[in-house]
This record gives structure tokens, sequence and C-alpha cells, in this order.
């Protein structure tokens, strides 16, 4: 398995009130599509957050989170995390809350 199916639980736990949510396979992984844009997903040895750039330092200041890097590039408004941030209810509703914030203002695809 690519990813922690137990951790995409809890990601579908956090989304299961939300509507326009869909799941994806991407990234060696799963990610949450609000409205068909990328909101936040789930890959081996973490996950990441669409945070948006406006919200990227907020996001890296948190424990546990980083840049995302794909193929080697900096994916700018992305932050990648570990495992542990993502099972810390705290941190991973602070991580939510700014990822929700950038893509519920982005038009539905």
């Amino acid at each position: 398995m690519a990813y922690d199916e137990g951790l995409a639980e809890i990601m579908r736990g956090d989304l299961a009130s939300l509507a326009g949510i869909s799941e994806k396979k991407m990234f060696g992984g799963i990610a949450f599509m609000l409205n068909g844009n990328m909101l936040c997903g789930v890959h081996k040895g973490g996950g990441m957050f669409r945070v948006g750039k406006v919200n990227e330092g907020e996001a890296l200041a948190l424990e546990g989170a980083g840049p995302m890097e794909f193929t080697g590039r900096r994916m700018g408004g992305m932050v990648d995390v570990t495992d542990e941030a993502l099972v810390d209810d705290t941190t991973r509703a602070a991580l939510m809350a700014l990822s929700l914030d950038f893509v519920k203002a982005l038009p539905a695809k």
C-alpha cells in the first residue's frame, strides 16, 4: 500500500460533513477534492494540504509541516506533513482550516 489507509480514514472523518468532497488517486496516494479542486491528501510517509501561498507561512510554522516538494521542485501553496502531524488533532485541524479557507474561494471545476 502506497499510503496509510488509517490516515485516509481520519481525513475522511474530518471531511464527512462537507458537501462537494471527492477522492482521487494522486501522488502515489489519495487526494481529497473540494468541488474538483485539490484540498488535502495522504501519501506514503504523511500527507499534504493545499493552503495557498497567502497561508503558507502560517502552515509551515506548525510542527510537522514542511514545504511540499514533488519530483525535486517546491510546490508553492502546498505543505507536506508528517504522519505525526496528521494524527495530532490540533495540528490537522489548523492545517485543514487553512486549506479550506483557500480552496473554498476557488471556482468549482
